[in-house]
């Protein structure tokens, strides 16, 4: 018996990945978190599966489903929204797992990031203009950032912000990343990406969080901060450049190839 931890990916059913919904189709036992994963994603599960909403659940009675469905022989869908590396909650599951000596593994899942910026059409780094993303959150009623990890730390590094779990929070996102990014650094959220109600907005850190208000989004929506949202004017990458050279196209060899001919 296997508890398969499962990355569901950002919401959209057909960006569950192929591993992952094998797994679900042919595990008798399914924990989802419905909250935000869609109920089409584990729809997929083989009739008269046991498919359970975990989302009302504690930790202790999540671990006891997977306990009973070990004592049972039974496998687990265990599936989690986006990546299940992040901001999953899946270590302390497989902490307990541990303990009770039930095997699991890890089907990686889309990150909520990366479906936000196919959203977008856009490249999270540019030559010459950010070539960091860095993920984080800010501190509200959840658990407290660590040490140096705080937003006004992050920020000195001028990187791509991708920000979680933080879009009610987001006049103190505006106030501490201005003096480092500017009142004009482009931002954008996005609420629920590849779901049906998707939404986009589009600002500066001086307005948006007016726009955040008027639009009324107060949860499951991501924030971006970076020049990477407006600019146009980057060097393109030397990996597609004539004059560079790297191992799958040599200069040399091709000039050499082009004088025999």
């Amino acid at each position: 018996m296997t508890v398969h931890f499962i990355g569901a990916g950002p919401g959209a059913p057909d960006l569950v990945t192929v591993r992952g919904l094998r797994l679900i189709e042919r595990c008798p036992v399914c924990l989802f978190a419905g909250s935000l994963v869609p109920e089409a994603v584990v729809a997929a599960a083989p009739p008269g599966a046991r498919v359970i909403d975990t989302a009302s659940l504690t930790l202790d009675e999540i671990v006891q489903e997977m306990s009973q469905a070990h004592a049972a022989g039974l496998d687990v869908s265990r599936v989690h929204s986006g990546d299940p590396s992040l901001y999953g909650a899946m270590a302390e599951q497989m902490r307990r797992l541990d303990a009770l000596g039930i095997a699991y593994d890890v089907t990686p899942g889309v990150p909520a990031y990366a479906a936000a910026a196919a959203a977008l059409g856009q490249e999270l780094t540019l030559p010459g203009i950010a070539q960091t993303v860095i993920l984080t959150r800010t501190a509200m009623k959840a658990s407290a950032m660590p040490p140096g990890e705080d937003l006004d730390t992050l920020a000195r590094s001028g990187a791509t912000l991708a920000i979680h779990l933080s879009i009610r929070n987001i006049r103190e996102v505006v106030r501490v990343l201005t003096p480092h990014y500017g009142a004009d650094c482009p931002v954008v959220i996005v609420y629920r990406a590849t779901w049906p109600d998707q939404q986009i907005l589009r600002g500066r850190l001086d307005g948006i969080a007016a726009a955040v208000r008027a639009a009324k989004i107060t949860r499951t929506a991501l924030i971006f901060v970076g020049r990477v949202f407006a600019e146009t004017a980057f060097q393109d990458s030397a990996l597609y450049d004539a004059a560079h050279d790297h191992l799958m196209r040599n200069r040399s060899t091709r000039t050499r190839a082009e004088a025999a001919s």
